[in-house]
């Protein structure tokens, strides 16, 4: 049996009200039930099921003991897909060898491999649960859930709702987290309380440490369908950001802002070189949300770079200037102002919105086009040939925006590092279909190539942020002073970079095109 759920975090004053919030919402279905669940998770000495990625839970349930077997389980934007089988345990004892289906217990006979099972955590739960019924037919049923995971002499509080679904269209748990959530706060879930309760075991938390979370390369496969490939690469995307998204708004750390950009546009990236499959009125919906979203952030991110990649250098290296010291200290308070307006407008209803939506569109196809009859063999397309043309395509466009580089304008050159950016992107998104030695040379010399363009465009942010009236006050005119001298030495910085520009393309154009 195949188990689809949406698992959100809660505190616990939330979890309290959640049952009001379904009233005022008329999704009840009935009256909830509540009752106190343990689960014990077993496991060998060594952790082999874990490590295959199978959960292996007694439940009492009333009177009765229950053995569950979880395999093959994903988390993505919280929602949960993973196989169930279960069977009742008399006594509390677990049985393997009752496993009903014939390939999960051959399985976990074949990884214990007749080493005896023991307890690995437990929970103890007190859930309420009710059916939720939506407008189109889809059942549902919410569980909250409060209490306790313990591992030996460790435990820890834990609240957590999850909207499994009964019948109907999967879409419909992301209606109801909109419903349930109207002004925000919501968190999607990263585990789940089995990966909890081993995390607890070994290591004291139930939860991963919260850091900015850098991009990670996706396992992909030329002969998997292009659909695959994006519906995984997009995944991806969506918890980068929504990973930083926490991290911005419970960590002072300016790569907090960084990594949520970068994760911004990667999506972005994403939609625009996989759009001859996705193409459709809600993914350009999405799309604009991550273009007003990326312009919020940016505005943060550009100010760490001034503070600490420009002014803080400057200052650094020219201690006998007086007013670059009197500038360090003037931006740091706009700082403030920014990252506290960033932080309201991340636990806000649209940025919420946004990633439901987006984690709907990934989770549930939400790119299919009913009339588009030709759509169906386009996501079929092997996910090799789709790269070799999509890499063609962006580079293509690269040598068009390159086309007389020495005499491009301000603004031809801005064009041109969006470009370089959006194909450094691509080829990062389809680097695992070949060998690195082949992929290595090329990204090398690209980077080096966008070195350049970052100097042209911090150059610019200075000015724009300069500008700004609330970072300088007219009246420290040594401030005043140092802004000056940061100008002219980031637009110098620049103007020498950029003269490497010509020789540094020319290495990237005889760079062998390894998609070919």
């Amino acid at each position: 049996m195949s188990e689809i759920e949406l698992k959100l975090l809660l505190d616990e004053p939330t979890s309290r009200e959640l049952w009001a919030r379904v009233k005022a919402a008329k999704l009840a279905n009935g009256h909830p039930t509540t009752k106190t669940l343990r689960s014990i998770y077993l496991d060998s000495p060594e952790h082999s099921l874990n490590k295959a990625g199978i959960a292996l839970r007694l439940r009492r349930e009333g009177r009765r003991w229950v053995q569950t077997v979880k395999t093959k389980a994903e988390l993505h934007g919280g929602l949960s897909q993973v196989g169930e089988v279960e069977n009742l345990a008399p006594g509390g004892r677990p049985c393997p060898e009752a496993i009903p289906e014939a390939a999960i217990r051959e399985e976990v006979l074949h990884l214990l491999n007749g080493t005896p099972l023991q307890p690995v955590c437990e929970t103890v739960i007190k859930r309420s649960a009710g059916e939720l019924l939506l407008a189109d037919g889809t059942r549902a049923e919410l569980a909250v859930d409060i209490g306790e995971i313990r591992a030996g002499e460790r435990s820890a509080r834990f609240s957590e709702m999850e909207i499994e679904l009964i019948e109907g269209n999967p879409g419909g748990l992301f209606d109801i987290a909109h419903a349930l959530f109207p002004k925000g706060g919501l968190r999607f879930s990263r585990l789940s309380k089995a990966e909890r309760g081993y995390l607890l075991a070994k290591e004291g938390r139930i939860d991963l440490p919260l850091c900015p979370q850098n991009a990670k390369g996706v396992a992909i496969d030329p002969a998997q369908t292009a659909e695959l490939a994006a519906r995984d690469i997009l995944r991806e995307c969506l918890d980068q950001m929504a990973t930083n998204i926490l991290a911005v708004r419970k960590l002072d750390d300016a790569e907090g802002p960084h990594q949520l950009r970068i994760g911004l546009r990667r999506l972005r990236s994403a939609f625009s070189v996989f759009s001859p499959l996705l193409q459709s009125p809600e993914m350009e919906r999405l799309n604009g949300e991550a273009r007003w979203l990326g312009q919020e952030v940016g505005h943060l991110r550009d100010l760490d770079v001034v503070a600490n990649d420009i002014v803080g250098r400057d200052a650094k290296s020219h201690p006998d200037e007086p007013g670059l010291a009197a500038l360090s200290e003037a931006l740091p308070r706009r700082r403030a102002e920014l990252c506290d307006h960033l932080r309201k407008l991340l636990v806000d209803a649209r940025v919420q919105a946004f990633l439901i939506d987006l984690a709907r569109f990934v989770e549930t196809r939400g790119w299919l086009v009913p009339l588009d009859f030709g759509q169906t063999e386009r996501l079929a397309m092997p996910t090799g040939d789709f790269a070799g043309q999509a890499l063609k395509k962006r580079w293509k466009k690269v040598v068009k925006y390159a086309h007389g580089l020495e005499t491009l304008t301000t603004e031809q050159r801005h064009e041109l590092r969006k470009e370089l950016k959006k194909l450094r992107y691509v080829v990062e998104f389809f680097s695992p279909l070949y060998p690195a030695k082949h992929v290595n040379p090329f990204l090398k010399r690209l980077k080096r190539l966008q070195t350049v363009f970052g100097d042209l465009n911090d150059a610019a942010i200075v000015r724009t942020t300069l500008a700004e009236a609330e970072v300088l006050s007219a009246d420290d005119p040594a401030a005043q002073r140092a802004a000056g001298w940061v100008l002219g030495s980031s637009q110098a910085r620049a103007e020498v970079g950029w003269t490497r520009a010509t020789a540094l393309w020319r290495r990237l154009e005889k760079a062998r095109p390894f998609w070919k």
